[in-house]
């Protein structure tokens, strides 16, 4: 099928539309009900007709934006009329609740004049924390926006006008910065007069263009002073004193050129008499005032933009307009001003120059070069770092310029934020936090050796935890080539000092080949066979590494075997004398997270031993989990239901964990549904000593536990971490097999957390 099929088909299938409400509360009972209706509901009614401000405490209003047209200007579509618009709407209701976990209601006005929609958003100021006007046509989109910043209480925000701005004057700053100019040097041209292109204008003014270097063309040509025909009070701010007056005459040396206008609108001769390296963002939609095909083939020194996700850098109103409400409405804030939307210029311009996460690029796969440069401007949208960006910008100039009606500590505010992006940036974000702050307080970082020092993931890992101050991470293999690939990487800057270790050159590899055939002189090893291993096997190499103390710590296994990778660490290293080796993984969902073993070492396990993998996995899970560790002991039995020898084993193993450390919240022998069901676990037995859902599973075998966390990845959605291994006598972690660069920083820094706290 063709776009329009799928895009039919797509709105049309299931449920119909893109959007439905939810509820927050439980409500399965008729105490729940009464609670959530009559009378309970008469509660907070009282206390907010005492003091309105409490209509934050107890109702939804301070996540609500309400999205309004009067379909007018529906995207390029023009005015198609409310009830077409609708899927636009939804469509921006979608994409507020994605990307900023904000709820919306679409509302489609039959409102023919400014003063119709003026007067509905101000019967609708109760209802929401802020509105998000969309597809008014200009120039009465001005008048309403600014009638309503006026009158009422809450942010109001056009994104047609401010959106577009926000995210072109990021990307301008950036375009600058590259090609050497300073804004205040440049020549612009601004084609198009409409509600997104006076917007645009006023914001380049504001980051600091000079108003005689900008001129503004609309289809009439060049908004020169004394112009009178097609002209308004909103293009009278930006008349130039110019005797040019066409966009081809504008162009003639022109730095800059903004177009939100017609496709065609510019050709290739007037692209070639533009200054050097242009500056071109061609921003119609759905196609470009020139493509960027048409210009790369008359300028090759050309830094280009449009409105399309096909072509790089990409000004998409979404990197803005999310974060912006959420910021504002997370202080109460009484506007959106002009201070938030700088902001947000600069949080956007100044991401676009970190890092890109690897879920990010996954995401793009066909998005060409993302890094910081001429094709990548501006973030993508699928960032997740523009939440944790943004939105505390916004908040801190709502708060500094006092249109905030609350104060909040922004780094709290970050936490906060975390959360919204689900269980997995929360945990990994904090334990990173953690780590970074220990290693600061002690003056020191764990070295962290890694094995496949030839791995382009393992480069890229090693660089982010060097850069993000997590650990020290030493790499091993031939010097020359792991050089050669850190260049073609590009990551020569930031691994300049970083520890190579070639093994087979190394002067302590004759040392260690003398540890290790102390260690195996018994078990067929030979003065030979000692060094062939340090020499040829670098997690022999690694794992003595830890043990000589030259190392605090080894990941490896991206491109090994599980086994190859574990045997050398537990032959040189080995397990504590009071502890069982076990495999843990921590599966994340959005808004839960448990940690389950074992599922990668013990194929089976006497109660005693269990026992110790419950502890060990409690206590792992207590330094990682920000709520208390409960601990199932799982089984096909629940309590002696069923008579068996393995269950009476996993009854007999918590009740040895709940005599060695009454500390812990653990119960069984249980079924998974009720280890994971508080109103399962209390109908049926509410002897059990859980105070809640499990978040620790001990699976009774291994076959049970590997098939279990495999299905909760594919099936549940689950995100893991791990295998993270417990028992070792040194820090010691293998990777699964193929894992991306993510999943590996995640190790690293899980491995890092977990020493620190002498686990």
């Amino acid at each position: 099928m063709g776009l329009r099929e799928d895009a039919l088909h797509y709105h049309s299938k299931g449920r119909k539309g893109k959007i439905e409400t939810g509820i927050t509360k439980e409500c399965k009972t008729q105490r729940d009900i009464t609670l959530a209706y009559s009378p309970g509901v008469a509660e907070p009614c009282k206390e907010i007709a005492k003091d309105p401000s409490l209509v934050y405490e107890y109702t939804a209003k301070g996540n609500l934006v309400a999205v309004v047209t009067n379909g007018t200007a529906i995207l390029g579509l023009g005015a198609i009329g409310p009830l077409a618009g609708k899927p636009v709407m939804e469509g921006k209701a979608v994409l507020f609740k994605m990307f900023a976990d904000i709820d919306c209601y679409d509302i489609e006005l039959n409102a023919k004049t400014p003063e119709e929609i003026i007067s509905a958003c101000r019967m609708l100021e109760p209802t929401f924390g802020g509105i998000n006007l969309e597809d008014i046509k200009a120039p009465e989109c001005f008048e309403v926006e600014e009638k309503l910043r006026e009158e009422l209480d809450i942010p109001v925000f056009h994104d047609d006008q401010h959106g577009t701005a926000i995210v072109s004057g990021a990307a301008l700053l950036n375009a600058c910065e590259i090609t050497g100019r300073k804004i205040s040097e440049i020549k612009c041209v601004v084609n198009g007069a409409g509600a997104a292109a006076i917007s645009c204008a006023q914001m380049y003014l504001n980051l600091g263009l000079k108003r005689e270097n900008l001129i503004l063309c609309d289809s009439k040509g060049v908004v020169y002073k004394g112009r009178i025909e097609g002209m308004n009070k909103y293009k009278q701010r930006f008349e130039n004193d110019t005797a040019k007056r066409t966009l081809a005459e504008a162009l003639e040396g022109a730095d800059f050129f903004c177009g939100l206008s017609v496709a065609g609108a510019v050709t290739q001769d007037m692209v070639k008499t533009m200054a050097a390296n242009p500056i071109i963002f061609a921003m119609a939609n759905p196609d470009p005032e020139i493509s960027p095909k048409d210009i790369k083939a008359v300028r090759n020194d050309a830094i280009i933009a449009t409105g399309r996700s096909d072509y790089p850098n990409q000004v998409n109103n979404v990197l803005g307009y999310p974060y912006i409400f959420r910021g504002a409405m997370d202080v109460l804030s009484r506007r959106i001003n002009e201070e938030m939307k700088m902001a947000a210029v600069h949080a956007i311009a100044a991401l676009a120059k970190e890092d890109i996460p690897e879920s990010v690029t996954k995401s793009y796969q066909n998005a060409g070069n993302m890094e910081f440069g001429r094709e990548y401007l501006i973030p993508k949208p699928f960032d997740p770092r523009l939440l944790l960006k943004v939105a505390p910008a916004v908040a801190k100039a709502a708060i500094d310029t006092k249109v905030a009606r609350k104060n909040i500590d922004l780094e709290h505010y970050v936490d906060q934020l975390e959360s919204r992006l689900g269980v997995l940036q929360s945990v990994t974000r904090k334990i990173k936090r953690s780590v970074v702050v220990k290693n600061r307080n002690s003056g020191k970082k764990m070295r962290v050796v890694l094995p496949e020092g030839t791995s382009p993931k393992i480069l890229k890992a090693a660089e982010i935890v060097k850069s993000e101050g997590i650990c020290e991470p030493i790499l091993l293999g031939n010097i020359d080539k792991i050089k050669k690939l850190i260049v073609e990487a590009k990551l020569d800057k930031q691994l300049a000092n970083i520890e190579i270790i070639d093994p087979i050159e190394s002067e302590q590899s004759q040392k260690y080949a003398s540890l290790l055939l102390e260690k195996r002189a018994r078990k067929g090893v030979t003065r030979m066979g000692a060094y062939e291993l340090i020499a040829g096997d670098h997690h022999y190499f690694a794992s003595m590494m830890v043990e000589a103390g030259d190392a605090d710590a080894f990941c490896s296994g991206v491109h090994h075997n599980y086994g190859d990778t574990l045997r050398p660490a537990l032959q040189i290293i080995g397990t504590k004398a009071d502890k069982i080796l076990a495999g843990i993984y921590l599966l994340l969902w959005k808004d839960r997270s448990i940690f389950v073993a074992d599922t990668t070492v013990n194929i089976t396990s006497t109660a005693e031993q269990l026992a110790q993998i419950a502890i060990q996995t409690h206590d792992l899970a207590k330094i990682h989990l920000t709520e208390q560790p409960r601990v199932a002991m799982l089984s096909f039995s629940n309590f002696g239901s069923t008579k068996h020898p393995e269950a009476e084993k996993v009854c007999k193993a918590t009740g040895i964990v709940k005599k060695l450390r009454p500390d812990i919240e653990i119960d069984g022998e249980m079924q998974a549904d009720f280890a994971l069901s508080s109103e399962l676990l209390d109908r049926s037995y509410g002897f059990s000593t859980l105070k809640g859902p499990a978040n620790v599973l001990i699976f009774p075998d291994l076959t049970s536990g590997n098939i279990a966390y495999k299905l909760l990845g594919n099936l549940g959605g689950a995100t893991s971490i791990g295998p993270i291994l417990t028992g070792m006598k040194k820090p010691v972690n293998v990777l699964a097999r193929n894992s991306d660069i993510e999943e590996i920083v995640n190790l690293i820094t899980f491995t890092v957390h977990s020493a620190q706290n002498g686990i």
